[in-house]
């Protein structure tokens, strides 16, 4: 790469992570009654984006990898803010299929993280993208293929694999926790992975994320995906080292509901509960195994402004579930609507260290 590369690099790069980080912005302060504020208060940072990735269209075939990468993101990036302030953007279905382009793009960009310190601060939460004892570790940190992101059958169209993140600084010689996320309605584990990831490769988590079977998870009718779950820990029990007493299991709208459904079942093998923006129903701590519910430490976070499921609902979760002996820890959020509280993540990790439990026998 001669200096010509790299100052189209360069120009390419800022305004890409900026964008992304606009678009995170959307996604998190999302709300209906709001959506044309929160378009107008990140500006236009895909201006200078688009600009900028007209560069790569003359970097030549020896660059091909990189430059096929670099324009997917940008692409993917462009696109979502297209159809953000297409006219149609009102219908609220519109801005979500929107914003699916922004784990595409992230999948993309994550490829040169290992070659481009910018973009390996990007995955990482950013309190401590000036950790230079963490950079180190992920700059020295050798190629290997038991770390990184992988999709095990979970191709976008597919149902029922799941994609996973392991930290390149992993070692087999201490146990890591694992945090199971659970996406929501008509979501897809490929994508939600990335809600996840630049906290797991901060703090040191495993995190697996599921596609359900169907549309959404086994909220009717016959329960085949928590039999399906169970499959897949067990496949990286088997090649990780996973900390038995530390097994979250988490998850977004449908997946949090889920993440009650499956994770309140006597043989449950999550050490550890933490739905958000889910919907509850006080049947459900009234049937759960007694022995179960004693003590289970439960995460529950619930945003003020939900407008699927009314914050009332979590109160009711919370009350019930400590009624019935959980270790409830609630979290209500005044300025989330239903959408995803990334900036929690750090702190449910730091509670899935702090809140003892007992270790898993399954």
């Amino acid at each position: 790469m001669d200096d010509r590369h790299l100052d189209d690099l360069m120009a390419l790069l800022p305004p890409l992570l900026e964008s992304l980080e606009a678009l995170g912005f959307v996604a998190r302060h999302l709300h209906p009654p709001q959506v044309a504020q929160v378009l107008a208060a990140i500006g236009t940072p895909e201006a200078e984006l688009a600009a900028a990735r007209s560069r790569l269209a003359a970097w030549p075939s020896e660059l091909a990898g990189a430059r096929d990468l670099l324009d997917f993101a940008a692409k993917e990036t462009l696109t979502a803010f297209a159809e953000l302030r297409a006219p149609e953007a009102s219908d609220l279905r519109a801005v979500f299929r929107g914003l699916r382009h922004i784990p595409r793009a992230q999948e993309a960009l994550y490829a040169l993280a290992d070659g481009l310190p910018p973009v390996s601060r990007y995955f990482l939460e950013p309190a401590v993208r000036d950790d230079t004892a963490l950079l180190a570790r992920l700059a020295e940190a050798p190629p290997r293929d038991d770390v990184g992101v992988a999709h095990l059958a979970n191709e976008s169209a597919a149902r029922g694999g799941f994609s996973l993140y392991v930290p390149e600084y992993y070692t087999p010689d201490r146990a890591w926790p694992l945090v199971v996320a659970l996406h929501g309605g008509s979501g897809h584990g490929r994508g939600f992975l990335w809600s996840w990831l630049r906290d797991s490769r901060s703090h040191g988590a495993i995190v697996v994320s599921p596609t359900a079977l169907g549309e959404t998870w086994a909220l009717t009718g016959p329960d085949v995906d928590t039999p399906n779950l169970g499959r897949m820990l067990q496949m990286v029990r088997d090649r990780w080292n996973i900390d038995s007493t530390r097994m979250l299991l988490t998850g977004m709208s449908d997946g949090g509901t889920f993440s009650y459904v499956s994770g309140l079942e006597p043989d449950c093998p999550f050490t550890h509960l933490a739905p958000i923006a889910a919907a509850f129903h006080p049947m459900l701590a009234q049937m759960a195994d007694p022995a179960r519910l004693a003590g289970l430490p439960i995460h529950l976070a619930h945003g003020a402004l939900d407008w699927m499921f009314p914050v009332q609902m979590a109160r009711d979760a919370r009350d019930a579930l400590a009624a019935a002996g959980a270790s409830v820890t609630y979290r209500e959020i005044e300025d989330l609507s239903h959408t995803y509280p990334r900036e929690l993540n750090p702190q449910i990790l730091a509670w899935l260290d702090a809140t003892p439990c007992q270790a898993s026998s399954l």
